[in-house]
């Protein structure tokens, strides 16, 4: 069951969802004719800001860029031998809870910017705010427990961050997900919420330009999706700042948890 800041069950991540698979459709008719599928983010034609988490690299287009049809990937992962003692502890504790993860609606940043969330939603059927691809790589693994996401966008109500915890049965699941995301984090991603009417904040239009960026804790991965809500491709190193800022306060959060140290937004 899926639940949003109202408390009434519903999907708040179906109409993304279905603009990716209308996007993916229409690539692979394309693909069908001239012999390659193209490859978007998040849609057809969207600018992918550089997407590694802490790189500050141009920003990189992946509008028009041929690519195979993606295979049916199949990845294993295992804890190092330099596993903490301590994991066995850390795993037994209960996954982070939404209101815990995200317990204010309205939170600061050191750097004193301010955000307010206007959307929150939660579900134990992860698969419904990821990606195909990325639920496949879960299904791998022990499963997801739990999926979290909250909607922030800025004191000028101009951008839209979607930052997600994700949290799994198993560390090494962790760490799976985490690798694959990094290594594209355009195929393995998790789905942007979209602002609900009562917000008064427009939907950013499919297509538009995006940061991606996600962190990983002991277990659970911890995403963020950046995007101007007018879909302007400008602005990167300040979409950018707003995205790692919302995501390290978020990760922290979930770190601390983890601990068993608390933590507060």
């Amino acid at each position: 069951m899926t639940f949003g800041d109202q408390g009434t069950p519903y999907d708040p991540w179906a109409a993304e969802r279905e603009r990716i698979r209308r996007a993916r459709r229409a690539r692979a008719a394309a693909g069908a004719a001239v012999g390659v599928v193209l490859v978007g983010a998040a849609g057809a034609g969207m600018v992918l800001y550089s997407g590694d988490g802490g790189d500050q690299g141009a920003a990189a287009k992946t509008s028009g860029s041929p690519r195979a049809a993606a295979p049916d990937v199949r990845v294993s992962a295992s804890l190092s031998s330099d596993a903490p003692s301590s994991l066995p502890s850390l795993l037994a504790r209960p996954v982070i809870r939404p209101e815990q993860a995200f317990p204010s609606k309205s939170v600061r940043l050191k750097d004193g910017s301010r955000y307010e969330r206007v959307d929150l939603a939660t579900t134990t059927e992860c698969a419904r705010g990821m990606s195909q691809e990325l639920a496949a790589i879960v299904q791998q693994g022990k499963g997801c427990l739990r999926l979290t996401a909250a909607l922030f966008t800025d004191a000028d109500r101009r951008s839209q961050i979607t930052v997600t915890v994700v949290s799994f049965r198993r560390a090494e699941d962790s760490g799976m997900v985490f690798g694959m995301a990094s290594m594209d984090p355009v195929t393995y991603q998790v789905v942007s919420l979209d602002p609900p009417p009562q917000a008064g904040l427009p939907t950013v239009p499919p297509g538009s330009a995006g940061v991606f960026r996600r962190l990983a804790t002991v277990r659970s991965v911890v995403f963020a999706n950046g995007q101007w809500g007018d879909g302007s491709e400008s602005g990167e190193a300040a979409l950018t700042q707003e995205t790692e800022g919302l995501l390290k306060l978020v990760n922290d959060t979930v770190v601390a948890y983890e601990e068993g140290k608390g933590g507060n937004l």
